[in-house]
């Protein structure tokens, strides 16, 4: 068996009826790439062959009443794919409304965590095509955040797909094994008799990385700070229900961009969704005067030796929504990246890992409840949404045999954050994904559509 870290179980701490916590991926695939061509018995016998490659997919949770640490992972003794991999029709005409819609309805139902937390559907009669004859097919993800981070879900997806059609599957590799209720509470009295030492070794960096954020504020090189967003229509209590929308640009478009006015790539992401959320805004007269700030997951990655399958940390990240100009903002929003990721860097990488193996499931879902219910939700949200930016590889990625030709990112929402934009870099395209409640932006698709508007925008400035 394999213990969760503190952050991952917290993600299971987070979750209710309203606020699952899966992540989720929409990929467009071209079927005609399929050796043999395209038969949904066919792609299921080519994932059943990854899979035994692929441990993850195969454990399930487990614990004990008698546990004072967090679950443990399990290999699943009735592993069946056909529990997770699932078969639907789009309506007629199968375009992108038909698709976000019932994507939107998928990534509301939560996981069983009676079996492994992935579910993978895959939904024919996208643009009113036979997916036999004309080839095309979506596929939707969905993982258990609990299980993955950005930089480890990629990974897994990069598992399932291969650089070629027809490349055989890799041998298979042995899962976790198993554990018993003593087994389990056992180690976890151990562990919990721990923690004193452990919160030992976490006050003295703790009280460091207070010294140097109080010391960066008084220097003026400090990250946004929680708590002081701007309140706009995505700052509420969110319901269970969820609708998504997409995008796609070229990459070489970011990449024109970035180097002509000697920025990042990432500055340049958070320049578009920046210059979308301002236009979104302004064109409802609800544009708030001071600027909006993104929770921005930075992956650690090497850069800890802390277990678990999340290795992230955050920066809050200014928007710069208030300057008009768009040139300027993207110069603003470079500024302010790179004053977050060096407050981030003096923090520490492992220290949101560290106090999170305190995360008891009580006090999680006690404090989300009160939060949820409080209208701090609108008037003081911790931040206004989440901005994610994941690299992909930059080849041609065939999954079971179909050639991907996007995969549009999802990450979950909060209470107080209803709004989720991530971007993925994948063979020369950078894929948008938004995710919110329809309860408070309804018509996600004007703010889809606003992508392109902005990168034009920025085109044009770059000449």
């Amino acid at each position: 068996m394999q213990r969760l870290s503190g952050l991952d179980a917290s993600f299971l701490y987070l979750e209710t009826p309203s606020q699952p916590m899966h992540v989720c991926s929409i990929m467009d695939l071209d079927t005609s790439t399929m050796p043999g061509g395209y038969t949904f018995d066919r792609l299921r016998d080519a994932l059943s062959l990854r899979l035994k490659a692929m441990p993850q997919f195969r454990e399930k949770l487990a614990n004990n009443p008698l546990n004072l640490d967090h679950p443990v992972w399990v290999d699943d003794e009735h592993f069946d794919v056909d529990r997770h991999l699932h078969r639907i029709g789009l309506p007629p005409p199968g375009g992108r409304s038909e698709l976000s819609e019932i994507c939107g309805h998928i990534a509301s139902l939560p996981l069983d965590r009676g079996r492994p937390l992935w579910e993978m559907w895959v939904i024919e009669g996208v643009a009113g095509t036979d997916c036999h004859e004309d080839g095309r097919v979506a596929v939707m993800t969905k993982v258990h955040h609990s299980g993955v981070d950005g930089v480890t879900g990629a990974n897994l997806m990069s598992q399932l797909c291969a650089t070629e059609a027809d490349a055989p599957a890799p041998d298979p590799v042995a899962g976790v094994g198993g554990g018993s209720g003593w087994q389990i509470a056992a180690g976890g009295l151990v562990r919990f008799a721990r923690r004193p030492l452990q919160l030992a070794n976490v006050l003295p960096q703790t009280v460091s990385s207070v010294v140097a954020t109080v010391r960066k504020a008084i220097e003026g090189q400090a990250m946004a700070r929680p708590f002081a967003a701007p309140r706009t229509a995505f700052n509420a209590s969110i319901t269970g229900r969820r609708n998504i929308a997409y995008a796609q640009l070229d990459l070489e478009d970011v990449k024109k961009v970035k180097n002509h006015f000697g920025v990042k790539v990432n500055d340049v992401v958070m320049a578009l969704v920046s210059g979308v959320l301002r236009q979104y805004l302004a064109e409802r007269a609800a544009l708030p005067e001071s600027p909006l700030v993104a929770s921005v997951p930075v992956s650690v990655h090497g850069k800890s030796d802390r277990p678990g399958r999340n290795q992230v940390s955050a920066m809050f990240s200014s928007l710069h929504t208030d300057i008009a100009d768009p040139v300027e903002r993207l110069k603003a929003i470079a500024e302010a990246n790179s004053v977050a990721k060096q407050h981030s860097s003096a923090i520490g990488a492992s220290l949101l890992q560290d106090w999170s193996q305190f995360a008891a499931p009580a006090v999680f879902g006690i404090a989300m409840r009160l939060y949820a219910s409080s209208r701090l939700t609108e008037s003081a949200p911790v931040h206004n949404l989440v901005v994610s930016n994941v690299p992909g590889p930059q080849v041609p990625l065939y999954l079971l045999g179909c050639e991907v030709k996007a995969m549009y990112p999802l990450g979950p929402i909060f209470h107080g954050s209803g709004l989720n934009i991530t971007v993925m870099s994948l063979s020369g395209k950078l894929d948008v994904g938004l995710i919110s409640c329809p309860e408070l932006l309804p018509d996600l698709w004007e703010m889809a559509d606003d992508f392109a508007v902005v990168m034009e925008e920025l085109l044009s400035a770059a000449g």
